[in-house]
């Protein structure tokens, strides 16, 4: 096995260890990943943009204060991408995904790539994104699509698919996400990695020019790994209140501590399809076997109903409401801060894209507060659940064959089993369950009450000790 491939292979909080006890250096971690990003992101298109001059100099920095006896944080060299949607650092170019903003730089740095880059990260570059993040498969006008490094004949997902995909690849040990209908967790169960998307609240968000956008649809950033450890440990620097951002909370979560407790005294609920979503064999038989997994580690499991009495016609009308209204208000954000009316620019914007703004500016006020009567009652069912169980497992995805340019319908919410909880705003992490006879990665959600990220990241760390999924990434 090369050097490359030994650091590319290992974790964050392996590989922040061995640059503390000096078996590596920052800039030997660092190079190793370039030259990975050198080698396979022509085929894989993960990044937008490589930082690589700034993160060598970076890296040298941190060789630097390692050799002088400086204080140092637990990423301290550790390579990180950057989702190229809301995680902003300062004069490196940020494009939404977006032809439009080919040329924008930065002129700030985001609260969390400042936590994470206080805690020693090295930020290695920018991952791809559709345009605006406004849909559940990563292409755009500007780079094109993103392929799954386990078959590159498969979307990496999206919105965040270009950080699944450059951590399945070895590109990145760590990365950036955000999730308003499942953007971190589609792309994680499509490319076999660790997605979590914590409790609307516990990670800030200080995006300008509105910082009171988020409810309708609870869009909340998140860490994207190859491990639970490693996003438990994403979340211990990331989470807190911050005063950018009028719904962050005080809430203290021994995130870490979780990763090591067992789950023997757990109750599992297992809901196979949240009642009415269309699940495909194939996906159906990989996630039984992971569910077996909970009681292989000596938990409690049930196979239960999530009680919530609507069709999936019922949902999909209210999901069009939320969701579209938070697409039209991307679009008046975007007016107000640059001046660009996207509906002006056709040529230059996702096809896909307008036709959500479309169908967004069919959808009024009555239309959403319709919409609030069945989220509530979506709410309330699975807050039933939690109170009887400690998590709530279901498939991630319903179909694990979305491919590379597939163009879906901006109604397909039969697909991802992700939205209902960015209604409830539920704690919830797509694990890798396994792949299909065919090879294609299935994710597994498990999903925690409001502030009991604890408990995901328990169970999350019991399926990986009982099905281990570093094989997916050789």
């Amino acid at each position: 096995m090369s050097e490359e491939t030994e650091l590319t292979a290992l974790s964050a909080t392996e590989l922040a260890a061995a640059i503390r006890t000096g078996d590596a250096t920052a800039t030997e971690a660092l190079e190793a990943h370039l030259e990975r990003i050198d080698r396979d992101d022509d085929e894989i298109n993960a990044f937008v943009t490589v930082c690589d001059e700034a993160a060598r100099e970076a890296a040298a920095e941190a060789d630097r204060a390692l050799r002088d006896g400086d204080d140092i944080g637990p990423l301290h060299g550790v390579p990180l991408a950057l989702k190229d949607l809301g995680a902003l650092k300062e004069g490196v170019r940020h494009t939404y995904g977006s032809a439009l903003f080919a040329d924008n730089v930065a002129d700030e740095t985001s609260a969390i790539v400042e936590r994470l880059e206080d805690a020693g990260a090295v930020v290695i570059g920018k991952t791809n994104t559709p345009e605006f993040g406004h849909k559940g498969t990563t292409d755009n006008e500007l780079v094109g699509p993103t392929a799954s490094p386990i078959d590159t004949s498969l979307n990496a997902g999206g919105s965040s698919g270009g950080s699944a995909a450059a951590l399945a690849a070895g590109m990145t040990p760590l990365a950036t996400g955000s999730d308003a209908g499942g953007s971190l967790r589609i792309p994680a169960a499509a490319c076999g990695v660790y997605g979590f998307k914590p409790t609307f609240g516990l990670v800030p968000d200080d995006g300008r020019p509105s910082a009171f956008g988020r409810k309708t649809q609870h869009v909340t950033k998140g860490p994207m790994t190859r491990t639970v450890e490693d996003a438990a440990l994403m979340l211990e620097i990331t989470s807190g209140p911050h005063s950018a951002d009028p719904s962050s909370v005080p809430v203290e979560i021994d995130y870490r501590g979780a990763v090591e407790r067992s789950i023997d005294d757990y109750r599992i609920a297992y809901s196979p399809d949240l009642d009415v979503f269309p699940i495909t064999d194939e996906v159906r038989a990989v996630v039984e076997d992971a569910v077996g997994a909970f009681a292989d580690a000596g938990a409690t499991v049930d196979e239960i109903e999530i009680g919530h009495g609507y069709s999936m016609a019922e949902l999909q009308e209210a999901v069009m409401a939320t969701y579209m209204t938070s697409i039209l208000e991307t679009a008046a954000l975007v007016d107000e801060e640059h001046g660009i009316d996207l509906r002006d620019r056709p040529e230059e914007v996702s096809d896909s894209l307008l036709a959500m703004l479309h169908i967004a500016e069919q959808h009024g006020p009555e239309d959403l507060a319709r919409s609030g009567v069945v989220r509530t009652g979506v709410f309330d069912a699975v807050q039933d659940v939690l109170a009887e169980y400690d998590v709530l497992v279901t498939p991630t995805l319903s179909r694990a064959d979305v491919g590379l340019r597939e163009d879906l319908e901006s109604d397909a919410w039969e697909w991802p089993l992700t939205w209902p909880f960015n209604w409830t705003s539920h704690p919830v992490a797509s694990a890798p369950a396994g792949l299909t006879d065919g090879g294609h990665p299935v994710g597994l959600q498990l999903v925690g009450s409001r502030f009991g990220d604890d408990d995901v990241l328990t169970a999350s760390a019991a399926l990986e000790r009982e099905r281990p999924w570093a094989h997916l990434y050789e």
